[in-house]
Protein backbone atom coordinates (compact mmCIF):
# COMPACT_ATOMS: atom_id res chain seq x y z
CA UNK A 1 0.00 0.00 0.00
CA UNK A 2 1.47 3.39 -0.95
CA UNK A 3 2.30 5.75 1.89
CA UNK A 4 -0.33 8.36 2.63
CA UNK A 5 0.58 11.87 1.55
CA UNK A 6 1.36 13.88 4.71
CA UNK A 7 -0.94 16.88 5.27
CA UNK A 8 0.37 20.34 4.63
CA UNK A 9 1.57 21.95 7.84
CA UNK A 10 -0.51 24.70 9.33
CA UNK A 11 1.34 28.00 8.93
CA UNK A 12 1.37 31.34 7.22
CA UNK A 13 0.01 31.88 3.75
CA UNK A 14 3.59 32.17 2.47
CA UNK A 15 4.37 28.66 3.68
CA UNK A 16 1.24 27.30 2.02
CA UNK A 17 2.04 29.23 -1.13
CA UNK A 18 5.57 27.78 -1.32
CA UNK A 19 4.31 24.24 -0.86
CA UNK A 20 1.24 24.41 -3.11
CA UNK A 21 2.47 26.56 -5.97
CA UNK A 22 -0.47 28.95 -5.50
CA UNK A 23 0.59 32.48 -4.74
CA UNK A 24 0.00 33.94 -1.28
CA UNK A 25 -1.93 36.77 -2.92
CA UNK A 26 -4.34 34.28 -4.51
CA UNK A 27 -4.77 32.38 -1.25
CA UNK A 28 -5.51 35.66 0.54
CA UNK A 29 -8.00 36.64 -2.14
CA UNK A 30 -9.79 33.30 -1.78
CA UNK A 31 -10.12 33.91 1.96
CA UNK A 32 -11.33 37.49 1.69
CA UNK A 33 -12.78 38.00 -1.80
CA UNK A 34 -13.56 34.54 -3.23
CA UNK A 35 -15.79 35.99 -5.96
CA UNK A 36 -12.69 37.62 -7.51
CA UNK A 37 -10.94 34.28 -8.14
CA UNK A 38 -11.61 31.98 -11.11
CA UNK A 39 -13.76 29.00 -10.00
CA UNK A 40 -11.17 26.32 -10.87
CA UNK A 41 -8.34 28.14 -9.12
CA UNK A 42 -10.58 28.98 -6.17
CA UNK A 43 -11.50 25.31 -5.73
CA UNK A 44 -7.82 24.31 -5.80
CA UNK A 45 -6.89 27.00 -3.28
CA UNK A 46 -9.77 26.10 -0.97
CA UNK A 47 -8.61 22.47 -0.99
CA UNK A 48 -5.09 23.57 -0.01
CA UNK A 49 -6.38 25.76 2.81
CA UNK A 50 -8.76 23.07 4.08
CA UNK A 51 -6.05 20.40 4.02
CA UNK A 52 -3.72 22.63 6.01
CA UNK A 53 -6.45 23.51 8.48
CA UNK A 54 -5.54 27.15 7.92
CA UNK A 55 -7.52 29.64 10.03
CA UNK A 56 -6.79 33.32 9.39
CA UNK A 57 -6.17 35.55 12.39
CA UNK A 58 -9.37 37.57 12.73
CA UNK A 59 -7.86 40.68 14.33
CA UNK A 60 -5.02 40.86 11.81
CA UNK A 61 -7.38 40.37 8.91
CA UNK A 62 -9.67 43.10 10.26
CA UNK A 63 -6.74 45.54 10.34
CA UNK A 64 -5.82 44.65 6.77
CA UNK A 65 -9.35 44.88 5.39
CA UNK A 66 -10.52 47.63 7.76
CA UNK A 67 -13.58 45.41 8.30
CA UNK A 68 -14.43 42.64 10.76
CA UNK A 69 -16.45 40.56 8.28
CA UNK A 70 -19.32 40.42 10.77
CA UNK A 71 -22.84 41.78 10.48
CA UNK A 72 -25.45 42.13 13.20
CA UNK A 73 -29.19 41.67 13.39
CA UNK A 74 -31.61 42.50 16.19
CA UNK A 75 -35.03 40.81 16.03
CA UNK A 76 -37.93 41.30 18.47
CA UNK A 77 -37.91 37.60 19.37
CA UNK A 78 -36.16 34.42 18.30
CA UNK A 79 -39.42 32.54 18.89
CA UNK A 80 -40.85 33.50 15.50
CA UNK A 81 -40.90 31.46 12.31
CA UNK A 82 -41.14 34.67 10.26
CA UNK A 83 -38.08 36.34 11.79
CA UNK A 84 -36.19 33.04 11.64
CA UNK A 85 -36.84 32.83 7.91
CA UNK A 86 -35.72 36.44 7.35
CA UNK A 87 -32.53 35.80 9.33
CA UNK A 88 -31.95 32.62 7.32
CA UNK A 89 -32.12 34.61 4.08
CA UNK A 90 -29.77 37.25 5.50
CA UNK A 91 -27.25 34.67 6.69
CA UNK A 92 -27.39 32.80 3.37
CA UNK A 93 -26.39 35.98 1.55
CA UNK A 94 -23.67 36.91 4.04
CA UNK A 95 -22.10 33.46 4.18
CA UNK A 96 -21.50 33.54 0.44
CA UNK A 97 -19.11 36.42 1.11
CA UNK A 98 -17.52 34.80 4.18
CA UNK A 99 -19.34 37.10 6.60
CA UNK A 100 -20.45 35.93 10.04
CA UNK A 101 -23.75 36.99 11.61
CA UNK A 102 -24.25 38.08 15.22
CA UNK A 103 -27.85 37.70 16.41
CA UNK A 104 -29.59 39.50 19.28
CA UNK A 105 -33.23 39.89 20.36
CA UNK A 106 -35.01 42.84 21.95
CA UNK A 107 -38.16 41.20 23.41
CA UNK A 108 -40.13 44.05 21.78
CA UNK A 109 -38.45 46.49 24.21
CA UNK A 110 -36.94 49.63 22.59
CA UNK A 111 -34.44 50.21 25.40
CA UNK A 112 -33.20 46.64 25.14
CA UNK A 113 -32.83 47.01 21.37
CA UNK A 114 -30.67 50.09 21.95
CA UNK A 115 -28.50 48.13 24.37
CA UNK A 116 -28.10 45.24 21.92
CA UNK A 117 -27.18 47.57 19.05
CA UNK A 118 -24.58 49.26 21.26
CA UNK A 119 -23.10 45.86 22.11
CA UNK A 120 -22.93 44.93 18.43
CA UNK A 121 -21.18 48.20 17.61
CA UNK A 122 -18.63 47.45 20.32
CA UNK A 123 -18.02 44.11 18.60
CA UNK A 124 -17.05 46.03 15.47
CA UNK A 125 -19.91 45.02 13.14
CA UNK A 126 -19.73 46.20 9.52
CA UNK A 127 -23.52 46.64 9.28
CA UNK A 128 -26.80 45.73 10.97
CA UNK A 129 -30.37 44.76 10.10
CA UNK A 130 -33.22 45.94 12.33
CA UNK A 131 -36.96 45.19 12.37
CA UNK A 132 -39.73 47.76 12.07
CA UNK A 133 -39.86 51.49 12.81
CA UNK A 134 -40.11 51.87 16.59
CA UNK A 135 -36.56 52.34 17.79
CA UNK A 136 -34.84 52.47 21.13
CA UNK A 137 -33.39 55.78 22.29
CA UNK A 138 -30.54 57.04 20.13
CA UNK A 139 -30.19 53.91 17.97
CA UNK A 140 -30.28 55.66 14.60
CA UNK A 141 -28.00 58.48 15.76
CA UNK A 142 -25.55 55.94 17.21
CA UNK A 143 -25.28 54.09 13.89
CA UNK A 144 -25.13 57.22 11.76
CA UNK A 145 -22.44 58.83 13.93
CA UNK A 146 -20.20 55.80 13.33
CA UNK A 147 -21.16 55.52 9.64
CA UNK A 148 -22.32 51.93 10.13
CA UNK A 149 -24.66 50.79 7.33
CA UNK A 150 -28.08 49.57 8.44
CA UNK A 151 -31.43 48.57 6.96
CA UNK A 152 -34.87 48.18 8.54
CA UNK A 153 -37.25 45.44 7.43
CA UNK A 154 -40.87 44.23 7.77
CA UNK A 155 -42.27 47.67 6.93
CA UNK A 156 -42.20 50.20 4.10
CA UNK A 157 -41.36 53.88 4.40
CA UNK A 158 -40.57 55.64 1.14
CA UNK A 159 -39.61 58.79 3.04
CA UNK A 160 -36.99 57.12 5.23
CA UNK A 161 -33.38 58.37 5.10
CA UNK A 162 -32.08 54.77 5.12
CA UNK A 163 -33.08 51.59 3.22
CA UNK A 164 -36.37 49.92 4.14
CA UNK A 165 -37.23 46.43 2.93
CA UNK A 166 -40.70 45.05 3.52
CA UNK A 167 -44.34 45.75 2.89
CA UNK A 168 -47.14 48.17 3.78
CA UNK A 169 -48.80 46.59 6.82
CA UNK A 170 -51.78 48.96 6.71
CA UNK A 171 -52.51 48.23 3.04
CA UNK A 172 -52.04 44.47 3.51
CA UNK A 173 -54.50 44.39 6.43
CA UNK A 174 -56.97 46.43 4.40
CA UNK A 175 -56.74 43.85 1.63
CA UNK A 176 -57.57 41.03 4.02
CA UNK A 177 -60.54 42.93 5.47
CA UNK A 178 -61.82 43.75 1.99
CA UNK A 179 -61.66 40.08 1.03
CA UNK A 180 -63.83 39.11 4.02
CA UNK A 181 -66.25 41.96 3.32
CA UNK A 182 -66.49 40.90 -0.33
CA UNK A 183 -67.58 37.38 0.62
CA UNK A 184 -70.29 38.75 2.89
CA UNK A 185 -68.99 39.13 6.45
CA UNK A 186 -70.23 42.07 8.56
CA UNK A 187 -69.49 41.04 12.18
CA UNK A 188 -65.79 40.99 12.95
CA UNK A 189 -63.34 40.34 15.71
CA UNK A 190 -59.61 41.11 15.70
CA UNK A 191 -56.85 39.23 17.54
CA UNK A 192 -53.80 41.49 17.44
CA UNK A 193 -50.31 41.36 18.84
CA UNK A 194 -49.43 43.85 21.56
CA UNK A 195 -49.41 47.13 19.63
CA UNK A 196 -47.26 49.06 22.12
CA UNK A 197 -43.73 49.28 20.66
CA UNK A 198 -44.77 47.08 17.71
CA UNK A 199 -45.49 49.13 14.61
CA UNK A 200 -46.42 46.05 12.54
CA UNK A 201 -49.16 45.01 14.98
CA UNK A 202 -50.46 48.58 15.28
CA UNK A 203 -50.52 49.12 11.51
CA UNK A 204 -52.44 45.90 10.92
CA UNK A 205 -55.15 46.91 13.40
CA UNK A 206 -55.28 50.31 11.70
CA UNK A 207 -55.66 48.66 8.31
CA UNK A 208 -58.47 46.37 9.50
CA UNK A 209 -60.32 49.32 11.04
CA UNK A 210 -59.83 51.56 8.02
CA UNK A 211 -61.18 49.01 5.53
CA UNK A 212 -64.26 48.28 7.64
CA UNK A 213 -65.01 51.98 8.27
CA UNK A 214 -64.67 52.76 4.57
CA UNK A 215 -67.47 50.31 3.89
CA UNK A 216 -69.67 51.34 6.79
CA UNK A 217 -68.99 48.40 9.10
CA UNK A 218 -68.49 49.06 12.81
CA UNK A 219 -65.68 47.40 14.75
CA UNK A 220 -66.34 47.88 18.49
CA UNK A 221 -63.29 48.41 20.70
CA UNK A 222 -64.27 45.34 22.72
CA UNK A 223 -64.00 43.25 19.54
CA UNK A 224 -60.25 44.04 19.26
CA UNK A 225 -58.12 42.01 21.67
CA UNK A 226 -54.33 42.35 21.98
CA UNK A 227 -52.32 39.37 23.13
CA UNK A 228 -48.72 38.07 22.97
CA UNK A 229 -48.01 35.85 19.97
CA UNK A 230 -48.66 32.45 21.55
CA UNK A 231 -51.21 29.72 20.86
CA UNK A 232 -52.43 29.70 24.48
CA UNK A 233 -53.01 33.47 24.52
CA UNK A 234 -54.82 33.28 21.20
CA UNK A 235 -57.13 30.54 22.47
CA UNK A 236 -58.06 32.63 25.50
CA UNK A 237 -58.73 35.70 23.36
CA UNK A 238 -60.84 33.71 20.91
CA UNK A 239 -62.91 32.38 23.79
CA UNK A 240 -63.64 35.97 24.82
CA UNK A 241 -64.81 36.86 21.31
CA UNK A 242 -67.05 33.81 21.15
CA UNK A 243 -68.71 34.83 24.42
CA UNK A 244 -69.86 38.16 22.99
CA UNK A 245 -73.64 38.69 22.72
CA UNK A 246 -73.21 38.72 18.94
CA UNK A 247 -70.11 36.67 18.19
CA UNK A 248 -68.17 37.58 15.04
CA UNK A 249 -68.62 35.60 11.87
CA UNK A 250 -64.99 36.34 10.96
CA UNK A 251 -61.88 36.91 13.08
CA UNK A 252 -58.82 38.64 11.60
CA UNK A 253 -55.57 37.74 13.35
CA UNK A 254 -52.35 39.71 13.44
CA UNK A 255 -50.23 36.69 12.50
CA UNK A 256 -50.52 32.97 11.81
CA UNK A 257 -49.70 31.90 15.38
CA UNK A 258 -52.69 33.86 16.68
CA UNK A 259 -54.81 32.43 13.84
CA UNK A 260 -53.73 28.89 14.70
CA UNK A 261 -54.61 29.41 18.37
CA UNK A 262 -58.00 30.86 17.39
CA UNK A 263 -58.61 27.88 15.12
CA UNK A 264 -57.72 25.41 17.87
CA UNK A 265 -60.13 27.07 20.30
CA UNK A 266 -62.94 26.74 17.76
CA UNK A 267 -62.11 23.10 17.08
CA UNK A 268 -62.02 22.30 20.81
CA UNK A 269 -65.46 23.88 21.10
CA UNK A 270 -66.62 21.80 18.12
CA UNK A 271 -67.36 24.88 16.05
CA UNK A 272 -67.14 24.21 12.34
CA UNK A 273 -64.53 26.33 10.56
CA UNK A 274 -65.31 27.96 8.14
CA UNK A 275 -69.01 27.00 8.14
CA UNK A 276 -69.73 28.75 11.44
CA UNK A 277 -66.81 31.16 11.68
CA UNK A 278 -63.95 32.30 9.42
CA UNK A 279 -60.39 32.95 10.59
CA UNK A 280 -57.49 34.69 8.84
CA UNK A 281 -53.79 35.02 9.60
CA UNK A 282 -50.80 37.01 8.38
CA UNK A 283 -47.24 35.95 7.28
CA UNK A 284 -47.91 32.49 5.73
CA UNK A 285 -45.48 30.55 7.89
CA UNK A 286 -45.15 26.86 7.02
CA UNK A 287 -47.65 25.73 9.67
CA UNK A 288 -50.44 27.78 8.03
CA UNK A 289 -50.49 25.49 5.01
CA UNK A 290 -50.29 22.21 6.92
CA UNK A 291 -52.88 22.49 9.68
CA UNK A 292 -56.45 21.36 9.01
CA UNK A 293 -58.14 23.37 7.71
CA UNK A 294 -55.32 25.42 6.20
CA UNK A 295 -55.25 29.07 7.26
CA UNK A 296 -56.19 31.86 4.87
CA UNK A 297 -53.35 34.36 5.19
CA UNK A 298 -51.06 36.89 3.48
CA UNK A 299 -47.77 35.54 2.15
CA UNK A 300 -44.62 37.38 3.26
CA UNK A 301 -41.51 36.55 1.13
CA UNK A 302 -39.38 36.41 4.28
CA UNK A 303 -36.30 34.59 2.95
CA UNK A 304 -36.05 36.92 -0.04
CA UNK A 305 -36.33 40.01 2.18
CA UNK A 306 -33.44 38.70 4.29
CA UNK A 307 -31.37 38.14 1.16
CA UNK A 308 -32.12 41.65 -0.11
CA UNK A 309 -31.07 43.09 3.25
CA UNK A 310 -27.82 41.13 3.11
CA UNK A 311 -27.07 42.30 -0.42
CA UNK A 312 -27.44 45.95 0.58
CA UNK A 313 -25.31 45.59 3.70
CA UNK A 314 -22.56 43.83 1.75
CA UNK A 315 -22.59 46.52 -0.94
CA UNK A 316 -22.28 49.26 1.66
CA UNK A 317 -19.46 47.46 3.50
CA UNK A 318 -17.53 47.00 0.26
CA UNK A 319 -17.96 50.66 -0.66
CA UNK A 320 -17.12 51.76 2.90
CA UNK A 321 -19.97 54.24 3.02
CA UNK A 322 -23.53 54.37 4.42
CA UNK A 323 -26.35 52.99 2.33
CA UNK A 324 -28.43 55.17 0.05
CA UNK A 325 -32.14 55.31 0.96
CA UNK A 326 -33.31 52.46 -1.27
CA UNK A 327 -36.85 51.25 -0.55
CA UNK A 328 -38.26 47.85 -1.51
CA UNK A 329 -42.01 47.35 -1.05
CA UNK A 330 -43.44 43.86 -1.63
CA UNK A 331 -47.13 43.42 -2.36
CA UNK A 332 -48.24 40.50 -0.23
CA UNK A 333 -50.13 37.66 -1.91
CA UNK A 334 -53.51 36.73 -0.44
CA UNK A 335 -53.52 32.95 0.04
CA UNK A 336 -57.08 31.64 0.45
CA UNK A 337 -57.31 28.30 2.23
CA UNK A 338 -59.88 26.39 4.24
CA UNK A 339 -60.52 28.71 7.20
CA UNK A 340 -62.63 31.23 5.27
CA UNK A 341 -66.00 31.09 3.53
CA UNK A 342 -69.08 33.32 3.22
CA UNK A 343 -71.06 33.59 6.50
CA UNK A 344 -73.88 31.12 7.06
CA UNK A 345 -76.64 33.71 6.57
CA UNK A 346 -75.27 34.69 3.18
CA UNK A 347 -74.98 31.07 2.07
CA UNK A 348 -78.59 30.48 3.09
CA UNK A 349 -79.79 33.54 1.13
CA UNK A 350 -77.93 32.53 -2.01
CA UNK A 351 -78.69 28.80 -1.85
CA UNK A 352 -80.99 27.69 -4.70
CA UNK A 353 -84.56 27.07 -3.58
CA UNK A 354 -85.97 23.60 -3.93
CA UNK A 355 -89.06 23.37 -6.08
CA UNK A 356 -92.06 21.75 -4.45
CA UNK A 357 -93.22 18.90 -6.67
CA UNK A 358 -96.74 19.31 -8.00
Amino acid sequence: MPAATPPLPTGTLKVLADQSGISAATLSRVLNHPDQVRPALRAKAEAVLAKAGYVPHGAARSLTLRRTLTMGVVVPTVDSALFARIVEGLQHKLNAQRYQLLLASSAYEPAREASEVRALIERGIDGVMLIGTRRGPGVIEMLQARRIPFVTTCHHDAGSAWPTLGWDNVAAAERMADYLLDIGHRRFGVLAGITRDNDRAADRVLGFRRALARRGVELPDAAVIERPYTVAEARGAMAMLLRRAQPPTAVMCGNDILAYGALQECLWRELRVPEQISITGFDDIEMAAHCKPGITTLHVPAFEIGQQAGARLLAAAAAERPLEPDHLCCELELVVRGTTAPPAERRERTAPRRRTPR
